[in-house]
């Protein structure tokens, strides 16, 4: 054997003995003894404690899924016992996250090609405690000690991070935050087999997947028992297609959600229980594997059932792009008792409201251009006794977020406004009755129930609403109604807010500003064209009456309900009728006893034509009081003085009836209603007797302003109606 040779043998043996020696003294190697530097440069690096409390190793074996030689080729797994990530120190509590164990292997081969190849990370006992505090800072924001200097030193690491799998037995997540009153506790568990998406979110004709989402407790519990996976070993993660299309529906051919082919399928299951805004909060569903989240094209499935208090939230589909959160595709079902109450869940103002419930598409994007922009679409459902269908959109942006949409009921229950105004809407649930209730003195008549005014500066919004056809009693004949909500900057303002009503329009505009306190009112309401046998359809005599009734109505006032805004309103109200009749049978079908009393005394059970009825009533401070009230029959005119007091809610008029002949014996003493708005009395008054025979008297001579009474004046059969000459006859006699 030559030197060279001998060389270069020398060389090898010596480069073999030294790799023997490095590989046995790696696999022999105490990594614990590693640990005080470990846990003391991550402890660094994180700004906050870190350590492995437990037996940190390694072992050496090969990987019985490779082929080739590279099955031969021995690979590193390392282990660590009892790991716990700290609190910032402004955070109290014992931790961040712990976890009892935590494995991987680590390809030896990928590292010569700078990367950093897990093909598995396994889990045991991951525990976490996400915690916010009353300032905003929290344990879940990570400020890396280098991460200033790494940008600054030039491109990154050419060096590259893989993983295949993450698999853990059962996790827990707790979250309390004082800013949303939330204490939360979340807990993961593997299902022991992957559930295919398609056989919870894919919709047949049937819509048997629908039956499975509103009952997610039973598949889950099913996969739970199937599951009972010993320490970390669960099923592997595999992305699959699942063989839905974007379009499949519901019968009515409605997309429940665009599912997207190629969704994983369903991993874990998840129970919720703890309080969000103070109200227990309890819910259940699945999600996808870990690994799928790293997936752009595959979204990833979601699917969960969560109430708060009497609200329950119930959805399955997507997230997509999940590790950018680049969206949400959802089928979505809303119910609770009030819809005032979803505002401490999403932050979105919503109206009181009867029990309601609705079910439609939610479109979310966090990302780019329309990044913060959520819409709820083609949605149907019931609010009280009425249904809703239309679409939203909820828009995140400066300097608030903004709500726009449509609205539509076909069929609306006027009751069901009542929570508006903070009336009872008959559809009340215990609690809204109590609360009312508790609000509402025993002895008053308008609504005491106060506008939540701090919800309107949160948030802005433009709404259309239109109900097309009102269900309704037979003392209010309104067939329609359109509204356009507006709310900016706390203000709201219900411009247009139309009815159609007794074949006529009711045109107004209503103006909240919450932005003040008290807040300031003020109502514009204009009634043109009602006719009176469409407002008394049940009166015989009404049916062939030509007559119209018009009236303009103008109050300001302050107060965060309508009793306090009517009780400091400051206005004036006008209408006129001609060509009815009147008689105590339509006092009866107007539910008002006391005209019942007072028409019988003036007229006996008789039905009297009605000539011209005026009002001009000016409110000052609350207290109404009468420029002009009078009604022109056909025996005599009656004038009506006094105030109504909306302040404390009560009357103190007079009637006083003067005839015009011989015809009418029952006119004796002028009459009086006194008392208060939910318990008014009615009486004669004392004194002398009314003159029978009295000379004729016409409305024309009661001598007072009527100016602005003559613009009500409506042409009824293409002639002008019978007020007409009678307030030229007192304007020109002023």
């Amino acid at each position: 054997m030559t030197r060279t040779k001998k060389t270069i043998l020398g060389l090898v043996i010596f480069l073999l003995v030294v790799v023997v020696a490095a590989v046995i003294f790696i696999a022999t190697f105490d990594l614990n003894r590693l640990k005080p530097t470990l846990n003391a440069k991550v402890s660094d690096e994180l700004q906050r404690p870190f350590a492995i409390n437990g037996d940190l190793g390694v072992q050496w074996a090969r990987q019985t899924d490779q082929v080739g030689w590279r099955g031969w080729v021995p690979w590193p797994h390392l282990h660590a016992e009892d790991v716990v990530l700290g609190n910032p120190a402004e955070i109290p509590g014992d931790y961040t996250a712990r976890l009892s164990r935590v494995e991987a292997g680590i390809s030896p081969l990928a590292l010569l090609h700078k990367e950093i190849y897990l093909p598995r990370i396994t889990l045991v006992g991951p525990d976490a405690e996400l915690k916010r505090l009353a300032n905003g800072k929290n344990n879940w924001t990570f400020n890396l000690a280098n991460s200033d200097e790494s940008e600054q030193n030039g491109p990154p690491s050419a060096w590259s991070f893989k993983v295949d799998d993450i698999a853990f037995d059962q996790g827990k997540i707790a979250f309390l935050d004082p800013l949303t009153k939330a204490d939360l506790h979340l807990t993961f568990n593997p299902l022991g087999k992957p559930v295919p998406f398609a056989e919870l979110a894919g919709q047949t004709k049937n819509d048997k997947a629908a039956d499975v989402a509103d009952k997610p407790a039973d598949v889950t519990a099913k996969g739970r028992d199937a599951a009972q996976p010993d320490n970390a070993k669960v099923a592997d993660h595999k992305v699959v297609a699942a063989g839905n299309k974007p379009g499949d529906g519901d019968e009515k051919g409605e997309p429940a959600a665009s599912i997207q082919d190629n969704v994983a399928d369903y991993i874990f299951g998840w129970t919720l229980g703890g309080k969000y805004n103070n109200e227990p909060l309890s819910g259940e569903g699945k999600i996808g594997g870990m690994l799928a989240l790293r997936s752009a094209n595959a979204p990833f499935p979601l699917q969960a059932d969560v109430r708060s208090g009497a609200t329950r939230i119930v959805l399955r589909g997507t997230l997509l792009d999940p590790m950018n959160l680049g969206g949400l595709d959802l089928r979505l079902k809303l119910s609770g008792d009030n819809l005032g109450d979803l505002h401490a869940l999403t932050g979105v103002v919503l109206p009181d409201s009867p029990p309601y419930s609705t079910d439609g598409h939610l479109i979310a994007r966090f990302q780019g251009k329309e990044g913060g922009r959520y819409r709820y679409e083609n949605f149907n459902g019931k609010i009280g006794s009425s249904d809703i269908h239309g679409s939203l959109t909820f828009l995140q942006g400066k300097p608030r977020p903004s709500l726009t949409g449509d609205v539509v009921s076909n069929q609306l229950r006027f009751a069901d406004l009542g929570p508006l105004i903070g009336a009872d809407s008959g559809t009340q649930t215990g609690k809204q009755k109590a609360q009312t209730q508790a609000v509402q003195p025993a002895d008053k008549v308008l609504p005491y129930d106060k506008f939540d005014t701090a919800k309107w500066a949160t948030m802005d919004a433009d709404v259309k609403f239109t109900g097309k056809r009102i269900e309704h009693g037979k003392n209010l004949p309104l067939s329609d109604l359109y509204a356009h909500v507006k709310l900016d900057d706390g203000v709201l303002l219900l411009d247009p807010l139309q009815f159609g009503m007794a074949r006529g329009k009711l045109n107004s505009s209503i103006r909240l500003e919450g932005n003040q306190t008290p807040m300031r009112g003020r109502a514009d309401l204009h009634a043109r064209g009602l006719q009176l046998k469409a407002l008394f359809p049940d009166v015989e005599a009404m049916r062939s009456s030509m007559g119209q009734l018009n009236g303009d109505a103008q109050f300001t006032g302050t107060g965060n309900s309508v009793a306090a805004l009517l009780g400091s309103s400051n206005g004036q109200v006008r209408i006129l009728m001609n060509d009815g009749v009147i008689s105590r049978n339509l006092m009866e079908i107007a539910g008002l006893n006391v005209g019942n009393y007072v028409i019988g005394k003036l007229f006996g059970d008789d039905q009297v034509k009605i000539n011209c009825a005026a009002a001009d009533l000016g409110i000052r401070n609350g207290l109404a009081t009468p420029r002009l009230f009078v009604f022109d029959t056909e025996n005599a005119v009656i004038k009506i003085d006094g105030t109504t007091n909306f302040a404390n809610e009560r009357l103190d008029l007079s009637i006083n009836p003067n005839s015009k002949g011989v015809r009418i014996v029952t006119l004796r003493s002028p009459l009086y209603v006194r008392g208060t708005f939910k318990h008014p009395d009615a009486g004669v008054k004392p004194g002398p007797l009314i003159a029978r025979g009295a000379a004729a008297v016409a409305l024309g001579a009661v001598l007072t302003p009527a100016a602005a009474l003559l613009a009500l004046i409506s042409p009824s059969g293409g002639e002008e109606n019978q007020c007409a000459p009678i307030l030229r006859e007192m304007h020109n006699g002023k």
